[in-house]
């Protein structure tokens, strides 16, 4: 029986991240509602998604060039 720890850690790693970033949706923008109304609250939308974009993009460049890396070093 063996175990693929490094395969955990990147498991957990990408559930922290998610649960992080529904904490911050959820919590953050509804204490903006809460507290500003809700014309803050859209705003606060925008710039969480704005935010979310250039992260997305980095994300997604970096998981191409791990998946060209593997592919360069199966042959």
């Amino acid at each position: 029986m063996t175990r693929d720890l490094r395969g955990y850690a990147k498991q957990t790693n990408v559930r922290l991240a998610i649960g992080a970033g529904l904490l911050l949706l959820i919590i953050g923008t509804g204490l903006i509602w809460w507290i500003y109304g809700p014309g803050a609250a859209m705003m606060g939308l925008l710039c969480l998604l704005g935010a979310a974009v250039p992260i997305g993009l980095i994300i997604f460049s970096l998981q191409i060039l791990e998946w060209i890396e593997k592919r360069a070093n199966r042959d």
